[in-house]
């Protein structure tokens, strides 16, 4: 019988069947898990009689960038349907997994390449986790660690908030992953009610509120279900998440040249924050093929945008995204839905 080594009661059942040593397991999670070691090192801790499923995806195709320290995967899930994760190094030596949460997006963003999509499936608990383990394999053969984990590929997490959820109190359990919750950030369009449930539940996991813009009619263009959840709603879950976290939220915003980036834009971004405890990351807008109506904010209207976001008193960065060069960028991930054996020949053509 094969068994998923995410799954603790399994492994446990298997444990004591073969009659292990709980440091043998132990031995084992901490090699894959944490150390993310790879997959002979990792079973050489079990008897052979053991048949563990160690990942449940499967690397069909790679790309590391020419520009930057970024690396696209492209990984088929049991179903066949492909998925993307990126692995992100970044100049000060730390380095960043970018994990998918479905496999496509519902919520049909004007910007993202992913949003064009539409929705295939949500990732299984499994899915979600065997990215972070095939990811860090590829950071540790290389002598690095993984530091911090997002959870902005594709999908809308909290249109799977369960699996998200699920995955997340596996990465930071201290039997599995035993990943700090600081060191992970799950980033939304903007779904109220899962946000504040996400704080009470997970409350030192960060949270990221993709917001664009603070015109609610402007806003709707490029994020359509602010129609479903308006600017009032997401302020009063923000101030929710405040509470319940103590620590600012991280509000981004996609520079648009021309629609969002104005000094009166700037203004009205200030007046809806007030009251709420956030920090801004702006992020310079990456081009893709379905939104030629969309370019970037120049350089200095960015500069000038965040400088006046820092003299009203909010902590301001600019996110400048790596992996352009291989769409690997913010909001770039995106893959037709079909099996992958019908996408190779685009991939290959793609190289």
């Amino acid at each position: 019988m094969t068994f998923d080594v995410h799954d603790s009661e399994a492994v446990e059942l298997h444990r004591r069947n073969h009659r292990l040593d709980p440091h043998v397991i132990r031995k084992f999670r901490n090699s894959l898990l944490r150390k993310f070691e790879a997959d002979d090192s990792a079973l050489s801790h079990l008897p052979e009689t053991m048949n563990v499923q160690l990942h449940s995806l499967s690397v069909k195709h790679r790309m590391d960038s020419a520009l930057d320290g970024a690396t696209r995967l492209l990984l088929q899930t049991s179903t066949s349907h492909v998925i993307e994760c990126v692995i992100l190094r970044i100049a000060s030596g730390r380095s960043t997994i970018c994990v998918s949460s479905q496999v496509g997006c519902a919520a049909a963003c004007d910007f993202c390449a992913t949003g064009k999509l539409g929705i295939a499936k949500n990732l299984a608990v499994r899915e979600i986790l065997d990215q972070v383990v095939l990811g860090g394999q590829i950071l540790t053969n290389e002598g690095r660690r993984l530091d911090n984990i997002v959870f902005m590929g594709m999908g809308e997490p909290f249109h799977n908030s369960r699996a998200v959820t699920d995955a997340i109190r596996k990465l930071t359990d201290r039997d599995l992953f035993a990943r700090s919750p600081a060191s992970i950030l799950v980033s939304t369009v903007g779904i109220p009610e899962k946000m504040t449930e996400f704080a009470e539940t997970l409350p030192g996991v960060n949270l990221a509120l993709s917001l664009h813009s603070a015109d609610s009619e402007k806003r709707r263009t490029l994020i359509p279900l602010e129609s479903k959840h308006p600017l009032k709603d997401l302020h009063e879950a923000i101030r929710q998440v405040n509470q319940l976290q103590g620590r600012p939220l991280m509000i981004e915003y996609l520079m648009l040249d021309g629609v969002n980036d104005s000094h009166d834009a700037a203004n009205q971004l200030i007046r809806w924050v007030q009251g709420l405890n956030i920090r801004f990351n702006l992020i310079p807008f990456n081009a893709i093929e379905d939104a030629p109506h969309l370019m970037c904010s120049p350089r200095e209207a960015i500069d000038r945008f965040a400088q006046q976001l820092r003299e009203a008193g909010y902590q301001t960065t600019v996110r400048y995204s790596l992996g352009a060069d291989i769409a690997a960028a913010c909001g770039q991930l995106a893959r037709t839905l079909q099996p992958v054996q019908d996408q190779q020949n685009s991939i290959a053509s793609a190289d």
